[in-house]
């Protein structure tokens, strides 16, 4: 332990696989565990999508690619951001990664120096805070509640900005929460940013495919602070593509070039199969993946259903991506006689062993009174899944 670095040392382990490595552990010792605590769709990769992967093994695309990316995925993306968003992002100013998060990781390493502060609006993706860490910066935490649909305000987002900051980060349709942020929401946050010279915005976009009312909105679309916005997206949420492992930005050419050449020192280009099967996503109608957004819709409103007869949990209604995050401190201090509840943490723990159902603690997403429940799940999983929290959290005093 002592030979580790010190960055190694002072990374904390993603608590939502902690969590699933937890829960394989429990399973293979015969355990009926209902895993809720991934964000992975349950739908497989629709088949045309395997189709032009079969084709590009056929077509021998098994050599290494350019490690930005094959010239037809950034121009597929390029003509993506042009339809979905109206933004223009020219193939240059895009780089694909192996998944969004190494997306994130290239940015931030290319932009964040020692010291530098991250604006982190909370709740937040548990990997932000530390990859923020991994480049020596500084994760400042703007709080938000489940009163105000986990929103931070302009006025917030000011009152933190100092001469020590360097980006602001958040997702917006958001993990943990679903909350999706309005186009005017969006200009009046880019409008406290703009003055700043020196900040930039990180904007992930990675659940666009996943709103359930309106349509997507990016901060990037308003020219006042394009020049200054990262967006970063990729394939895995909204056409359930999580293992092909395929992320990308649009950017300002000279942080696209900086996330390339961080790239080209760590992994190189992504995998060549998968890309090619990107492209055949991403050039799709994105209609072709809103049978996947209506079933989603469908098992959050029977989740928030189910969720209201337990006492005691606090629920919104998420608008976007496929989680719950309900308040469950009125169960702190609670105990069953051998188990006192003090946290989130505590609660989520006892889900597990009491109950067999995994969810994750909202402390790994900054908030230490909120739990993450994933409805990526069949609706039968679903009903299970609450009836056993419910027994479990009936015999908390």
């Amino acid at each position: 332990m002592t030979n580790l670095s010190d960055r190694i040392i002072r990374l904390s382990e993603s608590q939502t696989l902690a969590m699933a490595r937890r829960s394989r552990e429990l399973i293979a010792q015969g355990v009926d565990i209902i895993n809720l605590s991934l964000g992975e769709p349950d739908f497989d990769t629709p088949q045309y999508i395997k189709d032009a992967a079969r084709e590009a093994i056929d077509n021998n695309y098994t050599h290494y690619p350019p490690v930005a990316g094959y010239p037809d995925l950034r121009e597929a993306i390029s003509k993506k951001f042009r339809r979905d968003n109206d933004i223009s992002y020219s193939p240059e100013q895009i780089v694909v990664s192996t998944g969004a998060k190494q997306s994130l990781a290239n940015v931030i390493l290319s932009l964040v120096n020692p010291g530098d502060e991250v604006l982190l609006p909370s709740p937040y993706w548990v990997s932000y805070p530390e990859q923020i860490k991994l480049a020596e910066g500084k994760p400042v935490v703007i709080h938000s509640n489940i009163d105000n649909d986990f929103k931070v305000t302009p006025q917030q987002i000011a009152d933190a900005i100092t001469p020590k900051t360097k980006l602001l980060l958040f997702s917006s349709p958001c993990n943990p929460t679903g909350t999706v942020y309005t186009k005017d929401e969006l200009k009046a946050i880019a409008k406290v940013i703009a003055p700043h010279e020196s900040i930039y915005i990180i904007s992930d976009e990675i659940y666009e495919h996943i709103i359930f009312d309106g349509k997507h909105e990016s901060i990037a679309q308003f020219d006042f602070i394009r020049d200054r916005v990262i967006i970063v997206n990729g394939v895995s949420k909204g056409f359930a593509m999580t293992g092909w492992r395929i992320g990308y930005i649009g950017a300002p050419e000279w942080i696209a070039k900086a996330s390339i050449k961080i790239q080209g020192q760590v992994t190189s280009g992504t995998c060549t199969i998968a890309q090619k099967a990107a492209v055949a996503a991403i050039n799709a109608n994105p209609s072709s993946v809103y049978e996947m957004r209506d079933t989603f819709k469908r098992r959050r409103d029977l989740l928030l259903g189910l969720l209201k007869e337990i006492p005691g949990f606090k629920t919104n209604i998420p608008q976007g991506a496929f989680y719950v995050f309900p308040d469950v401190s009125y169960y702190f201090g609670k105990s069953d006689g051998k188990t006192k509840i003090a946290s989130a943490n505590d609660l989520s723990i006892y889900l597990l062993d009491e109950a067999n159902v995994a969810i994750v603690t909202g402390e790994a997403f900054g908030d230490h009174n909120c739990i993450r429940i994933s409805y990526s799940a069949s609706d039968d999983k679903l009903i299970e899944a609450v009836a056993r929290i419910k027994k479990a959290l009936e015999k908390l005093k």
